[in-house]
């Protein structure tokens, strides 16, 4: 459904992204930012499930900077690798990989003439945190079990944009306590928290739960249909 284009961000730098158009006009555009495995297979269907609902849906390559090509499955060497090119990324010098995501947002938001969403997942669920505080061309963002946005640094952001979190009860990266603290510290972000662990959405992944996976899905059209139209 999709093919990779390459965005230019504000110093230069070319960023591959995966790009999925929907038939006809799209009624806006969603970016989404991959997990620690790079936009592998199911980060493309998962852009390619925002194209069915009829928006622009741009996957930018987070990894870009440190390494390029990542595609990874999720075994335990897979994880690894990942982790470590996740360490490189957020070592480089602000604003980081924030650059390319915001080159992401003015692509969609040129290319549609409509409003922007994000959502991300693991590692993109910060990101879209962060994005969602610091970018600018936003209307919604979705973060799914975000890796560290529940920490006290992160969660003092303020969003500028309305914001819907998911994450999981099970969630051994991501403990409930700081969920309920993160939840506590923003009441203007819809906060769902599901009976899975972390990466229930991958059907990938040996942790996808179906039934949570379905919810949040729902939750997040519903959201983008309201904030995005």
């Amino acid at each position: 459904m999709g093919q990779f284009t390459t965005l230019t961000a504000a110093d230069g730098f070319s960023i591959p992204a995966y790009e999925s158009r929907p038939i006809g006009p799209a009624k806006g555009a969603v970016i989404v930012l991959q997990e620690i495995f790079g936009v592998n297979a199911h980060i493309r269907a998962v852009a390619d499930t925002f194209c069915a609902a009829g928006y622009l849906a741009v996957a930018p390559s987070t990894f870009a900077r440190v390494k390029a090509n990542v595609e990874l499955g999720y075994t335990e060497a897979d994880m690894n690798e990942g982790f470590g090119y996740k360490t490189a990324a957020e070592a480089l010098p602000a604003p980081g990989v924030l650059a390319d995501i915001q080159a992401a947002i003015d692509y969609a938001a040129e290319t549609t003439g409509g409003k922007v969403g994000i959502v991300g997942y693991c590692w993109g669920g910060l990101l879209t945190w962060r994005s969602a505080c610091l970018l600018k061309g936003l209307s919604a963002a979705v973060p799914y079990y975000g890796g560290g946005m529940t920490t006290p640094e992160e969660a003092a952001r303020k969003p500028k944009v309305p914001v819907l979190a998911h994450f999981g009860d099970q969630d051994h990266w991501i403990a409930l306590d700081t969920v309920r603290a993160f939840e506590k510290a923003h009441p203007e972000v819809q906060v769902h928290v599901y009976a899975a662990n972390h990466g229930f959405n991958c059907d990938h992944r040996a942790s996808y739960n179906e039934a949570a996976a379905l919810s949040a899905r729902d939750r997040t059209l519903a959201f983008f249909g309201q904030h995005l139209a």
